[in-house]
């Protein structure tokens, strides 16, 4: 059972919490239904459509801002209780500044494990619906990239044929073990390329010694062809890399169909990372804008103090972007690339936490 002051503090900050994301979530949406409107102004579209697609999305975006909405929660949590003076009351029965803390930290943990478990995986799946919906008015709907435990798929369109495109695997600028099955738009096959290597840097595709199949006739090529598409290395790998709308158990998935056919699963364990190791994070950034609180002035405006939430914010995101940034590109392992700034500032708290109870 909690006590009285632990439950007085859990239910001033979930409040507060809630009020913060209430404005987060506003804020969201206004500046999401102004894209939305402008990308579907010159379509044939329901008029409620740009504000549907705008509450689907509108949860994961909530869900990448939660950190620093936990670390203006806390600032906002301690600024009413000075201003209302309560923190002297608690400090009157018996509190430290420690144990406030300590239950701010237990609350933001128990709130990240919500975070992950429910929230997240809700949220993926209304961003697949999302994507699903957006894509039918994109000329990306012409194209499908798919990747599962026999290898890759690609579905082309261009020059009025479609080309189905299956590789065993891919590394650096090359599909190897391809198979490209071309048709016109009615279906009807036209011909089949096979090759042991094709180099996919740009768009037009260089296909090593073929062999093309037309109707029981297949003739090998010594030497390469090009094959015009609208894929290239970026765009595939573009298209792998919205691991936003996945949940927990397909990002696993993916990531083991990813490894079975050689392609690189450093971003899918870098997003892994990063939701397991939410719940900590809301937990220290809590724990340091406890420690920034109890070390300024009691007395200043709330415009000073959203201005420093604001402050940290930005510094923490492009922190982490750095990293993370790394990570991706291979610099530093995946682990590292989303722990260390965790790290870095849990070694701040941590100096901080020395001090604090002393005042």
């Amino acid at each position: 059972m909690f006590k009285i002051y632990q439950k007085y503090i859990i239910n001033n900050f979930v409040n507060k919490l809630i009020f913060v994301t209430l404005i987060f979530l506003s804020l969201t949406i206004i500046l999401n239904v102004f894209e939305e409107i402008s990308f579907f102004k010159n379509t044939d579209s329901s008029f409620f459509l740009p504000y549907l697609l705008t509450f689907l999305t509108a949860p994961i975006t909530l869900f990448e801002i939660f950190p620093f909405i936990f670390l203006i929660s806390t600032q906002y949590f301690f600024y009413d209780i000075f201003k209302k003076n309560e923190i002297l009351i608690l400090k009157n029965n018996g509190l430290s500044n420690l144990n406030i803390i300590k239950t701010l930290f237990l609350i933001s943990f128990a709130l990240g494990l919500f975070m992950i478990i429910l929230y997240y995986n809700l949220a993926s799946g209304l961003k697949f619906y999302y994507t699903d919906i957006k894509n039918k008015f994109t000329n990306d709907n012409k194209y499908l990239a798919v990747v599962n435990d026999s290898g890759i798929w690609l579905k082309d369109e261009i020059n009025d044929s479609v080309a189905i495109v299956k590789s065993t695997n891919i590394k650096d600028n090359f599909l190897f073990d391809v198979i490209v099955n071309n048709f016109d738009n009615n279906f009807k096959h036209l011909n089949t390329i096979q090759s042991n290597r094709v180099d996919i840097n740009t768009k037009n595709w260089v296909i090593y010694n073929p062999t093309i199949t037309k109707g029981n006739i297949s003739e090998k090529i010594d030497g390469q062809i090009i094959f015009k598409t609208n894929f290239d290395k970026q765009k595939i790998n573009s298209l792998f890399s919205n691991f936003s709308t996945l949940n927990l158990i397909e990002l696993i998935n993916l990531k083991q169909d990813y490894e079975s056919i050689g392609y690189s699963s450093d971003e899918i364990l870098i997003h892994l990372f990063k939701l397991f190791s939410t719940p900590l994070l809301y937990s220290i950034l809590t724990v340091l804008a406890s420690i920034i609180m109890l070390n300024i002035k009691i007395n200043q405006s709330l415009f000073f103090h959203i201005l420093l939430g604001i402050l940290i914010s930005v510094l923490i995101y492009y922190l982490n972007f750095i990293f993370v940034s790394l990570g991706n590109t291979g610099k530093i392992p995946p682990n590292i690339s989303v722990f260390l700034p965790i790290i870095f500032i849990s070694l701040i708290t941590i100096i901080g936490l020395v001090r604090i109870n002393e005042k």
